[in-house]
């Protein structure tokens, strides 16, 4: 199979999509990716945590929806082509609001929000 069919059995058979669509920048790279022989690899879809689906806000087991692919990362070590589809956070197991961006000064100088100081 080619990386596309790859991808449309992955979208229709476990997502329960009814299709897949790949935008203007993705189709060019995976051309160039599969004249590179990138058909070969196994296709790992990056996707948001929140949904079966590539939109977050489609809970459940959504119908009647479009796998949309913005874009495609090779991980040649690890054998796989990455779809990359939605708006996803990449770095997986992080809280949409870092911690980090608690920590403050109060007005005495001391560093609060810090291991809930």
């Amino acid at each position: 199979l080619s990386a596309e069919e790859k991808i449309r059995v992955i979208a229709r058979e476990i997502y329960g999509a009814d299709g897949v669509s790949l935008t203007p920048k993705a189709r060019k790279k995976l051309e160039l990716l599969e004249r590179a022989g990138a058909s070969r690899l196994m296709v790992c879809m990056a996707k948001t945590q929140n949904s079966i689906s590539d939109d977050p806000a489609k809970l459940g087991r959504p119908k009647g929806f479009t796998v949309s692919v913005r874009d495609f990362e090779l991980a040649a070590g690890a054998g796989f082509l990455v779809a990359l589809t939605g708006d996803i956070m990449r770095m997986p197991a992080l809280p949409r609001v870092p911690c980090a961006e608690k920590i403050d000064l109060d007005a005495d100088g001391n560093i609060v929000g810090m291991l809930g100081v």
